[in-house]
C-alpha cells in the first residue's frame, strides 16, 4: 500500500522549531522542564538565553552562588548542582517566542517518561511556566513510571511574566532549593 504524501506546509504557517538536547549531569536531583526555547535561545543555541529571562540568575540565587557570565559555565553550574534542564516539547510550530503562539496541532513532546525512568536520583520535576505544566500533565504524566518524583508547576522565569520580580520567583521556586539541598 503506498504511503500518503506529506501535507504541504501552508504558506502562512509558522516555522517548525526544534529544541535542544537535555542538560544532564551524572546524578540529577531536579528536572526543570520549560516549554520550548525562545527565539533568542534558539539563535544563541542555549537554554534561557534571552537577556531578560530570570532562569539563570534565579538558579544562582537558589544555590547561593555567583551567576557565571559564560553559558558553558552556567550549564556546568546546573549539572554540578544536580539540576537537569529540558523542555516538554521537542518540536513545534510557533511564530515569535510566546507559548500562546505554539500550534497545538503541530507539536511533539520529548521522551520525558524515558528520561525519568533512567534517572533514579531525581527528587522533583519543576515545571517552568503554565505551558510546560499543561503539556506535562496532559500528555506526559499519564506515561510516567510509577516511581516518578512529584511534579510541581512554578511561575515562569520568562520576561513575559513581568508581574514577578526575582525575589518573588525565588520564594516560589524554594521547593527546588529544598530538593537540591536534601541528602
Amino acid at each position: 500500500m503506498p504511503m500518503p504524501a506529506p501535507k504541504p506546509a501552508k504558506a502562512d504557517s509558522a516555522p517548525l522549531l526544534e529544541g535542544f538536547a537535555p542538560i544532564l549531569g551524572a546524578r540529577p536531583r531536579v528536572l526543570v522542564l520549560g516549554s520550548m526555547p525562545s527565539v533568542a535561545s534558539l539563535a544563541a543555541q542555549g537554554y534561557y538565553a534571552h537577556p531578560r529571562n530570570r532562569f539563570w540568575p534565579l538558579l544562582a540565587r537558589l544555590l547561593g552562588r555567583e551567576l557565571p557570565a559564560d553559558y558553558a559555565q552556567r550549564e556546568a553550574l546546573a549539572r554540578d548542582a544536580g539540576v537537569a534542564i529540558w523542555d516538554v516539547l521537542a518540536r513545534c510550530r510557533r511564530r515569535g517566542s510566546l507559548d500562546s503562539a505554539i500550534d497545538p496541532q503541530d507539536r511533539e513532546t520529548n521522551p520525558i517518561p524515558e528520561l525519568i525512568q533512567a534517572q533514579p536520583t531525581l527528587r522533583l520535576i519543576a515545571l517552568n511556566g503554565g505551558m510546560a505544566a499543561q503539556v506535562f500533565r496532559r500528555e506526559l504524566a499519564p506515561r510516567l513510571p510509577t516511581q516518578a518524583p512529584p511534579a510541581i508547576a512554578l511561575p515562569s522565569t520568562s520576561p513575559a511574566n513581568a508581574r514577578m520580580d526575582l525575589a518573588a520567583l525565588a520564594l516560589a521556586w524554594q521547593p527546588v532549593a529544598e530538593a537540591l539541598g536534601a541528602e
